[in-house]
């Protein structure tokens, strides 16, 4: 298999927020297991139109971010718990793949799905992923099995996005692992 394309979307309209620097490790986890990347990040997220079924698709980024779903083998959704859910930002990016209901394989059907959340409490960070894996179901992907659960109650990350706890790095680590190990072997059992 040639490497997997994963596509990462996470982040808030703040700059290095503990979601956006969550999937950007992500990302670099999948990059050193051979896949390419591509981020879609909180300014990306944070911009976009609101999704209008049938509206909007002449907007650059958001038709750009649709042909990059097009393309992915696998999606790493890295989102903040608000309120006991996931952002509207992030919400908002995800409610636009609805653009690929009349594909051959619409939505993120027979994809993997991986689910980081970030939150200021263990509640929000449990409510949010169980929010999160809905809307991977409802849009055909596969959740992987290990979701990531980060409280940002304490700095997680260092100014230049390394992760400062092992455990933190393990987590954001084996939900990518899980992504890639994934779409690899959905590869190969489609060529069978």
């Amino acid at each position: 298999m040639s490497a997997p394309l994963i596509v990462g979307v996470g982040g808030t309209a703040r700059p290095n927020s503990t979601s956006e620097l969550a999937v950007m490790q992500a990302l670099r986890t999948a990059e050193g297991l051979g896949a390419r990347t591509k981020l879609f990040d909180g300014s990306f997220v944070s911009n976009i139109p609101l999704y209008v079924p049938g509206q909007n698709m002449e907007a650059r980024d958001t038709a750009e971010f649709i042909r990059w779903v097009r393309e992915c083998d696998g999606l790493i959704v890295a989102t903040p718990g608000y309120h006991g859910s996931l952002s509207g930002p992030i919400k908002n990016a995800l409610d636009w793949i609805e653009e690929t209901c009349h594909d051959a394989a619409p939505y993120l059907d027979g994809r993997a799905f991986g689910c980081i959340v970030t939150a200021r409490g263990w509640q929000a960070c449990g409510t949010t992923l169980v929010s999160l894996r809905m809307v991977a179901h409802a849009l055909r992907a596969w959740p992987t099995p290990y979701g990531a659960t980060l409280n940002s109650s304490t700095p997680l990350f260092e100014s230049d996005g390394s992760c400062v706890e092992p455990d933190v790095a393990d987590q954001i680590s084996r939900v990518a692992r899980q992504v890639v190990e994934f779409a690899r072997w959905k590869s190969c059992s489609d060529q069978s």
